[in-house]
């Protein structure tokens, strides 16, 4: 591959930061003297990144770690709180739906947000594996840290990890010590958060508790004009509890239970396509022009016109037991189950018209059982374990497009019924070790493997006023020919190995390599409404395919990381390249001539090279700076889309098996500068800070249709703090988009049905005052 000359350049200063960590590590001595007392002490950070605790400095992966104290200052609320606050890290509220994580890490997401699509980033809550998006915007009430992990994990965390994962560590309760905190805050559009958090130990030493609860609530941002309705708001509580026994000296148990409850109205996205309808006569027309209501000023309509909102409940309980077998080894089990009931009422064409308006409800069920047997010794430690788990999730879907389709200019009622079910069965058993050769090399080595069994059902049937389009039914895979009527069910094997090779040039500092492999499950296509749905040309002869295949991928990096001056530098940066093959994608439009068409495809190959560089900074006692820079060189190698002839009615005007166009959500540069600066005031401490944030061009979808473009922006936020001398109480002031940004976050690509091609917009401009207290 030859690269670009800007990859070029990045790539090359990325490594020269990273020759220079080694280089001044020698030098740290000499100059300690001068650093002051009061340090950023990055060096005593602590991750678990490799399910065991560790210093960050001290492990071989790409991750950044985000304290409570950088939240409150990111004016996080949920997980889309640190969008763009790590290298290479694009996660937004999801596709329509207030309850949805849209994640993307170097690249890699969810191509579709229905639930029977997998995600490419996994999200784990104290070592519970979180299956769906849906849901997944959680809020970060009583979080120790949250660690983002970038790369294929498939070793430690399994499928569905190839673009990374996201782990969030609740805070435990204390045996000894008594804990209150408390927080409120009132912000523009009427924006109520109220965050509590209570610990108490019950039996000194044995047994403590925890309680936590987060109520949010805000107004709608987007108007629509024609009712004056408004949409876009938040209605949430989340209450998670956490019990903590000491039964003997050598065993721990955490018992866990958690519950999110959301009442929303309708999310809306704007109109950037012209959106046509099709007489069966006379052909198609423009029904609504492109941004309707001019360039987007938080105005949409929508064709519903009752309460149609969205609901959700989610709930979930884990056991977690820690045995200390000796000094050495520890078993430790996690058994969890959750349960996920989201109702959703999406326009997903954003206008008054009825074209792409659906409603989803889904009952997910979800039980896991892993197994971990750690040890540590002077030169030997490392991680054994098994996985299990079973996931149910069914769906209810309605569609409503009484718009699409007329007869002589005359209107045709229709409406899309379906019900479908999947189950999946996932098997692992995994291994990591780490030997150190000498005291300063350590090589870790680590292999998982993986069995899955998924079964599905579909059934789709049509209500129309036309005849010709009344009572179509579908069933999958009951309509199918022989033998492929009996082909619902798919069973996946993996092999998902890793080898790191790593160096200490002095404790605080690490130079590393890396190979890793991580693979996303295949699957069904939850969008097939009829055989068009599984067609694909295969040497020419339109050819059923009732499955995709899973998804792979090798990624080689090389990393180092750094902590200078008695800790009042960190600095740490990488390199990578990562290979895919068979990569999942939904893509719609130009589908052998048919409309409302959404095959499923394993399109090929992609590669992205990248770099990844954080520094934290303290230059005086009294001021924090922190930065992050990610880039990615990515790109399409082969797209075999045997849907589309000729080929150029791809978008991206294939040439050969060679493309033009970049993967979707995959900004060359991101970037974020985040400062502080204290001031004592009396007893007390002023804070001054903010961050900005730039997000490089990219697409929202697959295939880079125009308006379907993010062109780039830059995102400014800001706070004043003041902290009491005693730390009892707290008061801060911030302001979120100070300079009005106009940026998309997400897109809906549904061209074959009207036309639709939907974006999503980041808030406006917002400011927010907070008082908190603790004790």
């Amino acid at each position: 591959m030859i690269l670009h000359a800007r990859t070029r350049n990045v790539l090359l200063a990325s490594a020269s930061l990273m020759a220079a960590i080694p280089a001044f590590a020698q030098q740290q001595p000499a100059v300690a003297a001068a650093a002051a007392s009061d340090s950023v002490e990055a060096s005593e950070i602590v991750v678990s990144a490799r399910r065991r605790d560790e210093r960050l400095i001290d492990v071989p992966v790409a991750v950044t770690a985000f304290s409570p104290l950088e939240l409150q200052k990111f004016q996080a609320i949920d997980l889309s709180g640190i969008q763009g606050a790590a290298p290479n890290l694009n996660i937004v509220q999801g596709r329509g739906s207030a309850a949805s994580a849209n994640i993307f890490i170097r690249g890699l997401g969810q191509p579709d947000a229905l639930q029977t699509f997998d995600p490419a980033v996994g999200i784990y809550v104290d070592g519970v594996y979180f299956s769906r998006i849906q849901g997944a915007l959680l809020g970060l009430s009583d979080v120790e840290r949250i660690e983002v992990l970038r790369g294929p994990q498939g070793t430690l965390y399994g499928k569905n990890t190839t673009g990374g994962a996201i782990s969030i560590v609740s805070r435990k309760p204390d045996y000894a010590n008594t804990r209150v905190e408390a927080s409120a805050l009132y912000g523009s559009y009427n924006q109520i958060l109220l965050n509590g958090y209570a610990s108490a130990p019950l039996i000194a030493d044995r047994l403590a508790l925890s309680l936590a609860a987060q109520y949010d609530k805000r107004d709608g941002l987007v108007t629509d004009p024609r009712t004056g309705r408004e949409y876009n708001d938040r209605d949430s509580v989340t209450v998670r509890g956490i019990l903590r026994a000491k039964p003997t000296e050598s065993l721990e148990i955490l018992l866990s239970g958690d519950y999110n409850r959301q009442r929303n109205a309708l999310t809306l996205g704007y109109a950037t396509a012209n959106l046509t309808q099709t007489d069966f006569v006379t052909g198609a027309r423009t029904l609504v022009p492109a941004e309707p209501y001019g360039v987007y000023n938080y105005r949409a309509s929508t064709s519903f016109r009752g309460n149609e909102g969205q609901r959700l409940d989610h709930w979930g309980a884990s056991l977690t037991a820690n045995w200390q077998l000796s000094d050495a080894i520890t078993l430790s089990s996690i058994t969890a189950w959750r349960k996920l009931d989201p109702d959703l009422f999406i326009d997903i064409d954003a206008t008054q018209a009825e074209l792409g308006d659906v409603f989803v409800g889904v009952n997910q069920r979800q039980f896991s059982q892993e197994v971990q047997l750690k040890w540590n010794t002077d030169r030997f430690s490392g991680v054994f374990g098994l996985f299990y788990l079973n996931e149910n999730i069914t769906s209810h879907q309605e569609a409503y497009a009484d718009d699409l389709f007329t007869l002589f200019g005359g209107p045709i009622s229709f409406t899309r019924l379906i019900d479908d079910a999947q189950n999946t069965k996932s098997y692992a058993a995994f291994g990591q070790a780490t030997y150190k050769l000498t005291d300063r090399l350590s090589l870790t080595g680590g292999l998982r493997y993986t069995h899955e069994e998924r079964s599905y059902d579909r059934f789709t049937v049509t209500q129309s006023s036309f005849a010709a389009l009344n009572n179509i039914s579908f069933r999958f895979p009951g309509n199918l020919p022989a033998p492929l009527n009996l082909d619902n069910k798919a069973e996946f094997n993996a092999w998902t190995p890793s080898v790191t090779l790593s160096f200490k040039p002095s404790d605080d500092t690490t130079l590393y390599a890396s190979a890793s492999r991580g693979f996303k499950s295949g699957g069904f296509n939850g969008r097939a409404n009829s055989t068009a749905d599984l067609t694909l040309v295969v040497g020419g002869v339109p050819t059923l395919v009732t499955r995709f295949n899973p998804e792979t991928v090798w990624t080689y990096e090389t990393g180092a990381k750094g902590s200078f001056l008695d800790g009042r530098v960190y600095l740490s940066g990488n390199v990578f390249y990562s290979d895919f093959k068979d990569f999942q994608a939904r893509v719609g439009g130009g589908t052998l001539g048919a409309t409302g068409v959404f095959p499923v495809l394993n399109a090929g190959r992609m590669s992205i090279w990248g770099a990844e560089v954080e520094m934290l900074v303290k230059p005086t006692k009294h001021w924090n700076v922190k930065a992050s820079l990610g880039y990615l060189d990515a790109n399409y190698d082969e797209f075999n889309d045997g849907r589309r002839v000729p080929p150029q009615s791809f978008s991206c005007n294939p040439t050969g098996n060679r493309v033009t166009c970049e993967p979707a959500f995959a900004p060359p540069i991101s970037f974020t500068l985040a400062t502080d600066y204290r001031v004592p005031v009396g007893a007390g401490t002023l804070s001054f800070g903010g961050d900005a944030r730039f997000i490089d061009k990219h697409f929202l979808s697959v295939d880079n249709r125009p308006a379907l473009t993010e062109p780039g922006y830059w995102l400014v936020n800001g706070f004043v703090r003041f902290d009491a001398g005693s730390g009892r109480w707290y008061l801060q002031g911030g302001v979120k988009n100070l300079t009005k940004t106009l940026y998309r976050t997400d897109g809906q690509e549904f061209s074959s049905v009207g036309n639709i091609q939907t974006v999503y917009f980041g808030d406006p401009r917002t400011f927010n005052a907070m008082v908190g207290f603790r004790f």
